[in-house]
């Protein structure tokens, strides 16, 4: 089992950046891929970036490729997302979801725990 808290939203202006934190609790977190997702309204959630357990594997959406930045620290038990060069497309509640699996995926049907989010507004 694993419980999931995510910080580090707020409202930013375009071109801004915005550091998200997740810090689990339970055993195994290392064992465990990582990812996060973004939900904005009347919109399905969507894949965002994901890292390997070792945290020597990331993957990322194309929309976010060169401008997040996915991380994990196993010894305390938590990964972040650093966002950079916002735009008012990145407006969404932000997920952290841990998956058991053996490799990374960006289908959310695939990730056993879920943080609460966290919003993240960024203004034109």
């Amino acid at each position: 089992q694993v419980q999931l808290v995510e910080s580090g939203g707020g409202l930013v202006q375009a071109g801004g950046s915005l550091r998200l934190s997740c810090a689990a609790s339970g055993r195994f977190f290392s064992s465990y891929y990582m990812g996060w997702f973004r939900q904005a309204p009347g919109k399905e959630r969507e894949f965002v970036a994901a890292i390997s357990w070792g945290g020597g594997n990331t993957y990322y959406a194309d929309s976010v490729k060169g401008r997040f930045a996915i991380s994990r620290d196993n010894a305390k038990k938590t990964v972040y997302l650093q966002m950079n060069s916002l735009k008012p497309e990145d407006t969404a509640v932000y997920y952290c979801a841990a998956q058991g699996g053996t490799r990374a995926s960006s289908d959310y049907t695939k990730y056993d725990y879920w943080g609460q989010g966290t919003q993240v507004t960024v203004s034109s």
